[in-house]
């Protein structure tokens, strides 16, 4: 389980729960690592600055996490972390890497607005 402050999404049914009830929502698949962590950081400060997105992360190696690894928009990643924005149940954007602030919030705004 990663360490964040961030609720977790523990399984592909729990994902599917999740996308299916809120109209947007960011997901963070990732590791405790150095290109992870700035994001899960990033992710729980814009939680509080976007309470009408749903913030959260994955452990990228529990066998749930294949519903992300396994997305086609995924397909050419390398980095950690995958992170994934849904809009009513749709992927309508997803990133690799450690991304700043301020690329998070471009996307937040491209997609969610």
């Amino acid at each position: 389980m990663l360490q964040t402050n961030l609720k977790h999404v523990n399984s592909k049914e729990e994902l599917q729960g999740l996308i299916t009830s809120n109209e947007k929502v960011a997901v963070c698949c990732g590791r405790m690592g150095p290109m992870c962590i700035p994001v899960y950081d990033i992710f729980e400060v814009f939680q509080e600055k976007y309470p009408e997105i749903q913030f959260r992360d994955m452990d990228f190696d529990i066998p749930d996490a294949s519903v992300i690894r396994n997305l086609p928009e995924c397909r050419k990643f390398n980095g950690l972390p995958f992170t994934i924005y849904y809009r009513n149940g749709k992927v309508v954007k997803a990133t690799t890497s450690l991304q700043s602030a301020n690329q998070i919030k471009d996307v937040i705004e491209e997609v969610f607005a």
